[in-house]
């Protein structure tokens, strides 16, 4: 009898290959490598908020203007997302990685450098495109580096990490713009994308998702780029027209925005069907139950999240009237208890069941919301320490294991393509929440009434009310995605 011939090598950049070289720790290394880069993507996401007026003011610029830096940047981030799955694919994971830091770190380069407003903006485009296309990454790399007993440590320790970075981040920028002007914060993300893309360039693999060679002469789904780009825009367009914009324009923004999904949905179908080159999305990866349930968790979260995130600073300065530099003080301990807890919680997803602790964070996030309407002017400020902190662990519950209660059934060649569709479905959320908790409130103020008109601004209880009302709208979203996080348990 024969030996067996042994096992072909692994490809040399694969997965495999790299464990090999680099021992048993090799996927803590990979874990680092991503986890920089994500922060660089979220500190150059949200950093630059902290220098819109002195960007306003050396280049003259309005409100609307200036507020593409910010627009402009998620607009990019979100369409980049859903090319995901086809850059792996194409040029595997870490020619990807290595091309979008590049990117990011000539977007700041540039736009630190620039003269001219239009360079500012399409630096922060290309930052957004390079950010977009990252954001799903870290999933992936987390589902296959990792055995499944380890997925929640890893993940936990990751959104340690990525959440500190946009905590600290407006922070650190504030005193970048004090010292050293605007442009110091475009070079802020320099330095963490020279780390990750040298880092890259070590440990991430150069395979595509599932392992397989990248595929050079892989076309774009162009069709359904231009669809879904033009889809998100005037979603995005028409959420920020419910601020005070033309009706009539904002109602139409809103239902092209419908029918472009719609015709988005119809065109991926298509090219499925007729066997064509990849679609832009895989529709397929929505008939898994678990993932189905995780996509409609994660609108509805997002939604809850951003809302919330735009809603508390309004309602502690203009609702309770306490001072700007109050509002740091009580969202901070909330930020630090928050990654603190996202730590904990990884470990523990490697032990219970997802859809348990999704469960559990989301209820305690409803909690929060519900308390935060029903409190005073006589409210103490440790109870409101308290209460934020309160929100905070319950995100902190969510965000390691909503992934991977969603993602966990999926086939590896279709993590990319279930990664990159969540991530896209928490950020349209998150920007539908916005829009409805500022239009919610202005509603509700009118009706009671009242107005957050600073200098007016005798503390009644008809703009309490209002805020409550606004709250308890948070309550109820945050309800909805409790019911349906039932359905990421397994089935028996």
């Amino acid at each position: 009898m024969t030996d067996a011939p042994p096992p072909p090598p692994h490809p040399p950049g694969s997965l495999h290959a790299l464990r090999a070289r680099y021992g048993p720790r090799y996927r803590w290394r990979l874990l680092l490598s991503v986890m920089i880069g994500a922060m660089a993507a979220l500190v150059s996401s949200t950093v630059v908020n902290v220098a819109i007026p002195d960007l306003s003011h050396h280049f003259h610029l309005g409100q609307d203007q200036a507020q593409w830096v910010t627009s402009g940047f998620m607009a990019a981030s979100v369409v980049a997302m859903l090319t995901t799955p086809w850059m792996l694919a194409r040029f595997g994971f870490r020619r990807t990685y290595v091309l979008c830091m590049a990117v990011l770190v000539a977007g700041g380069v540039v736009g630190g450098l620039a003269d001219h407003y239009a360079l500012v903006l399409a630096a922060r485009l290309a930052e957004g495109v390079a950010a977009g296309i990252v954001q799903p990454i870290p999933a992936v790399i987390i589902l296959r580096a990792f055995e499944p007993h380890e997925q929640g440590r890893a993940s936990g320790l990751f959104g340690m990490g990525v959440v500190l970075a946009p905590a600290l981040g407006p922070s650190v920028g504030g005193v970048l713009v004090q010292a050293l002007g605007w442009r110091s914060i475009f070079f802020l993300v320099v330095p963490f994308g020279l780390l990750s893309w040298w880092l890259a360039r070590r440990y991430v693999p150069v395979t595509a998702p599932g392992g397989v060679p990248a595929q050079p002469g892989l076309p774009l789904d162009v069709g359904g780029l231009g669809l879904a780009s033009a889809a998100t825009l005037a979603l995005l367009l028409g959420l920020a027209g419910l601020h005070g914009g033309p009706p009539a324009q904002t109602t139409a923004l809103l239902a092209a925005a419908v029918a472009l999904l719609a015709a988005f949905v119809a065109w991926q179908r298509r090219r499925a069907r007729l066997g064509a080159p990849p679609p832009l999305m895989h529709l397929g990866v929505f008939t898994h139950r678990a993932f189905a349930a995780g996509s409609v968790v994660s609108l509805i979260y997002g939604a809850a999240l951003f809302g919330s995130t735009y809603l508390f600073p309004v309602y502690l300065q203009l609702g309770l009237g306490l001072p700007a530099a109050y509002v740091g003080t009580l969202l901070l301990p909330a930020g630090l208890v928050l990654a603190l807890t996202i730590a904990v919680v990884g470990r523990l997803a490697d032990r219970q069941p997802a859809h348990r602790l999704v469960s559990v964070g989301l209820a305690l996030l409803t909690a929060s919301f519900a308390a935060f309407g029903l409190v005073g002017l006589d409210t103490p400020l440790p109870v409101l320490v308290l209460l934020a902190v309160l929100g905070r662990v319950g995100l902190g519950f969510v965000l390691p294991s909503l992934n991977l209660g969603a993602m966990r059934g999926l086939p590896a060649a279709a993590l990319a393509q279930g990664s990159s569709a969540i991530n896209v479905l928490r950020m349209l959320g998150g920007a539908a929440g916005v829009s409805v908790c500022g239009v919610f409130l202005e509603w509700r103020l009118r009706a009671h009434g009242a107005t957050l008109d600073a200098a007016s601004a005798v503390l009644t209880e008809a703009r309490l009310a209002a805020f409550a009302e606004t709250f308890g709208l948070l309550t109820a979203v945050c309800a909805l995605a409790l019911v349906s996080a039932r359905a990421l348990a397994p089935q028996r």
